[in-house]
């Protein structure tokens, strides 16, 4: 399936550029309905903030990671996938207490698969790392060089150890990391996302 990117396709771009000019442009046009969204629901200014940071940088290590193609509206993705974060937050924080109901209706179908496809992605970087911290010291350590460096030759140097030690022990923690990740409840319910 050929995606055509939408012309908002640029706001995505520009995040993986960190182009300063066109982000500006982002923050100028998108946020003061996060902000009103957000204070209007149990937050203030700064928890809106946060809202739209946590969420462009899902957006950019999802474009950066799956080469992600917008294909619909960036204000309608972008909106959804804060207000939905938000939503998340104030469960966190017990508070359900929502004052502006949205017409869910108006959100097109297209729109809402890009935002499941986001908070897809996002949810399984959480669990991977989530599970990455339960791996012992020296895992952790070979692994991030191998993510960092992609010759084995060196990262065997790097670490100081034989280049077959570093691939032996690269497939075992990989493996350990892989069965932690099946093993955990989320996976199972990512699963059936």
């Amino acid at each position: 399936m050929n995606q055509k990117p939408h012309a908002d396709h640029i706001y995505i771009e520009a995040l993986l550029k960190n182009d300063s000019r066109v982000l500006s442009k982002l923050y100028e046009k998108f946020s003061h309905k996060i902000v009103a969204y957000v204070r209007k629901n149990n937050g203030n200014a700064d928890d809106a903030q946060d809202i739209i940071q946590e969420t462009l940088v899902t957006i950019y290590h999802q474009a950066k990671e799956k080469n992600f193609i917008l294909t619909c509206p960036f204000d309608a993705y972008f909106y959804l996938l804060c207000k939905r974060r938000w939503l998340n937050e104030l469960k966190k924080r017990g508070t359900n207490r929502v004052t502006i109901l949205e017409d869910e209706a108006s959100i097109k179908d297209e729109h809402e698969q890009q935002v499941e496809e986001t908070e897809l992605f996002e949810q399984q970087n959480q669990l991977f790392e989530s599970k990455f911290k339960e791996l012992g010291a020296k895992c952790q350590e070979l692994l991030k060089a191998t993510f960092k460096i992609k010759s084995m030759e060196k990262v065997a140097e790097f670490l100081g150890v034989t280049y077959g030690y570093a691939r032996k022990k690269k497939s075992q923690c990989m493996g350990k990391l892989t069965q932690l990740v099946k093993n955990s409840n989320e996976f199972q319910q990512l699963k059936d996302f």
